[in-house]
């Protein structure tokens, strides 16, 4: 989907709209955003149904591969568990916060694609429309405002799209594409285009529960000048010749094949 962004710097448009969904690393997002526009509103998502999910990932890979990701991802609560202390000592090193936030309102949505949204998004009318997290948005979703919708990525795009993007960098022994990205949203799974993007270095006890706090850290600057680059009317949206795939969450098999033989965990 291609939206047409004035580039001449309006006046007196500062109102930000906040799309994010739900746990910790929305809350550093939404702590860091607040704190740095004035003019913001939150609005949040609900979760999906486990159930759903499930379909859903089961019509994209197929049911034997989407069983494998829901034992991968028990396997991973875990591991997110015993990485407790490694994510505070990040989050003490930059200053993330992810406790819920204090004084600000959220407002809850059910899903970005839902007519609640869009009926609120209108209501707001903002001048920028932050993302974070949240399901694909769809077209409607997207035409409902003038704004430009930004969206923060923790992968390179377009060559690690889709989720889980540093760990399959590294996995592909890439690690100069396990980065970030702040692009527009478009239709696609993260492949609006790019306005900005930064490599990310992790630390040697780092893992898949780990990563994304790492690259918060490096993403959370850019995201607030794309921000205000939108609301100063001087976005400068770029292509980035890489080839493009899209990634999904690790089957157990795939996870444990990949920590044993390459050490990426």
């Amino acid at each position: 989907m291609t939206r047409d962004h004035d580039k001449s710097p309006r006046q007196d448009l500062s109102h930000v709209v906040l799309l994010v969904a739900e746990g910790e690393l929305a809350n550093i997002a939404v702590n860091h955003l607040s704190a740095r526009f004035d003019q913001i509103t939150v609005l949040k998502e609900e979760p999906e149904s486990k159930k759903a999910i499930l379909r859903r990932r089961a019509r994209l890979v197929g049911p034997v591969y989407a069983s494998g990701q829901v034992l991968c991802g028990v396997l991973l609560k875990i591991v997110g568990k015993r990485s407790r202390a490694r994510r505070d000592e990040i989050c003490a090193e930059h200053g993330l916060v992810t406790t819920p936030p204090a004084g600000v309102e959220i407002k809850s949505v059910g899903s970005v694609n839902s007519d609640a949204c869009r009926h609120v998004l209108k209501e707001l009318d903002p001048h920028v429309v932050a993302v974070y997290g949240t399901r694909i948005i769809g077209k409607q979703t997207l035409a409902a405002v003038a704004a430009p919708f930004i969206n923060y990525h923790a992968g390179i795009t377009p060559k690690y799209r889709g989720q889980h993007p540093a760990y399959w960098a590294l996995v592909e022994d890439d690690a100069d594409h396990a980065g970030v990205t702040i692009h527009l949203v478009d239709e696609g799974v993260d492949t609006g285009a790019v306005l900005y993007q930064a490599p990310v270095r992790f630390a040697p006890g780092d893992n898949i529960t780990t990563y994304q706090f790492v690259q918060m850290a490096t993403a959370l600057p850019l995201f607030v000048r794309a921000i205000e680059d939108a609301l100063a009317g001087r976005l400068e949206p770029k292509k980035v010749d890489l080839p493009s795939r899209k990634w999904f969450p690790p089957t157990l098999r795939q996870y444990l094949m990949n920590g044993t033989r390459r050490t990426v965990w």
